[in-house]
């Protein structure tokens, strides 16, 4: 019982993209033996979820007793605000060298006609104004086959609340683990960073989680920061902080003992901080 605080931010601040990033780290196998290198662009405010669907109550209930409706909200405006912003890092990503340019919408339109229908209409009207970034939908069912068989293929993903949450826990596992998930939720005017995965009560006190994924977070709300303000420095501190996760994950004396390493939670959080500062000593 009791608020969700995530879910109450996300729809107070409005922060409508959930970005979830998933790549491979050297020295981390991936869990199929295939690198990846692919973000996911999750509608973050609507959708199932019952926390944040309606403007006053929950939108699942009990109209009867043994009888439970729950109540799904796709509207235009965060279709397209989703759509815009999977685009728009498509095209960043393509001109940096960093991705093919390639958005995936993923949707369930053969059996959810309306809601996935109106959210695929959003989305193939911001593809038109992308036309140098190459564009494909696939059935969720079928996605979460092809995140297994072929992640390589896959750049920026972009997809309704649900779908996100779920294809995202899988293409983190794919990637080497949850523990290295990073996760922004962003919107026009604020941003909160979050690891994707929850909050491990059963790790507490123990020294074991993996906290890859809130610095990975961290840096990515440094990243947005500096974009937002045309702040160099803080997207210079987002690039040490990600470089000095990539190298502490490089070698199993430095990993945490989640990826067959060493370390506890706050060694490997020293580990990095001490890289991250060399390498801002340096720039």
């Amino acid at each position: 019982g009791g608020l969700n605080p995530s879910g109450e931010l996300r729809k107070r601040l409005a922060l409508y993209a959930n970005i979830r990033p998933a790549r491979t780290f050297a020295g981390v196998r991936p869990a199929t033996g295939t690198p990846l290198d692919l973000i996911i662009y999750r509608e973050n405010t609507e959708g199932f979820y019952a926390d944040r669907n309606l403007h006053d109550g929950s939108g699942e209930f009990m109209p009867v007793e043994d009888c439970v409706l729950s109540v799904r909200r796709v509207t235009r405006r965060a279709s397209l605000d989703i759509a815009r912003a999977a685009f728009a890092e498509a095209r960043r990503r393509q001109q940096s060298g960093e991705g093919p340019g390639r958005v995936t919408a993923v949707h369930k339109a053969n059996v959810l006609r309306l809601g996935d229908g109106l959210f695929l209409d959003c989305v193939r009207e911001v593809a038109g104004d992308y036309p140098e970034i190459e564009y494909e939908e696939i059935l969720v069912d079928a996605m979460c086959a092809h995140l297994v068989r072929r992640p390589a293929d896959f750049d920026i993903v972009c997809t309704t609340n649900m779908y996100g949450d779920i294809l995202s826990d899988l293409a983190s596992e794919l990637a080497g683990g949850i523990g290295l998930a990073a996760s922004l939720n962003a919107g026009r005017e604020h941003a909160m960073a979050q690891a994707q995965h929850g909050s491990a009560p059963d790790l507490a006190g123990q020294d074991a989680a993996n906290p890859a994924s809130l610095i990975g977070s961290a840096a990515m709300l440094l990243k947005w920061l500096g974009a937002r303000r045309g702040d160099g420095s803080l997207a210079a501190a987002a690039r040490d902080m990600e470089l000095g996760l990539e190298v502490a994950l490089g070698k199993a004396e430095t990993r945490t003992r989640d990826l067959g390493g060493l370390l506890g939670t706050a060694a490997f959080g020293a580990v990095v901080a001490d890289l991250t500062g060399a390498r801002a000593g340096r720039s």
